[in-house]
């Protein structure tokens, strides 16, 4: 509870002080045109992220979507705080489409009634990676269905970033477990 708690504090600060995209006059953050939800749910590694108050601590952090009966998504995050032999803790909380015409724009709460936006603004054409972020460029996580990913894959999501306004120096990798496995990709639902 302790992680949903920073969570739902961190997004109520979060409206009271100057973004970086307002600091910086960025313009507005684009998404992605458009997200299969079926393919996107299932579990992600994190890559790497920009930290934060309620991640402080966490390694071999992952994050588990799973399409609710409602249309909402729940979300269970977890991380080991330390080290990869730690324990684990967790947060679960709900996820719902904002933007229905791309599916790009969510909002994902972890205590009701704040919600806070979860923005997909980049995203492998198979969903092999996303990349997460916020309007504000305050908040990014590089996701992959692997434990780890290509360099070449990684520098090239961050030079995107890079044009996108975003402060990539702060991007601190995320260490995950030696001989973790790949999650499974969903594959897309047959036509018709």
């Amino acid at each position: 509870m302790k992680l949903a708690a920073a969570l739902t504090a961190l997004t109520c600060l979060a409206g009271c002080t100057a973004s970086t995209t307002d600091r910086l006059k960025l313009p507005p953050l684009e998404t992605v045109a458009h997200v299969d939800l079926g393919r996107y749910v299932g579990s992600w590694y994190e890559i790497a992220n920009f930290p934060q108050s309620f991640q402080r601590g966490c390694v071999a952090s992952t994050a588990t979507y799973t399409a609710r009966d409602d249309g909402e998504i729940d979300v269970l995050n977890r991380c080991r705080e330390g080290a990869i032999d730690a324990p684990e803790r967790s947060a679960l909380g709900r996820a719902r489409v904002v933007d229905p015409s791309t599916n790009a724009e969510l909002e994902v709460s972890f205590f009701r009634p704040f919600w806070g936006d979860y923005w997909v603004i980049d995203l492998d054409a198979d969903y092999r990676w996303a990349v997460v972020g916020h309007p504000g460029r305050d908040y990014l996580w590089i996701l992959s269905r692997t434990p780890t990913m290509p360099e070449a894959t990684y520098q090239a999501i961050v030079s995107r970033l890079q044009t996108k306004g975003y402060e990539t120096a702060r991007l601190v990798r995320t260490p995950q477990p030696p001989g973790a496995r790949p999650f499974e990709v969903p594959r897309p639902a047959p036509p018709g």
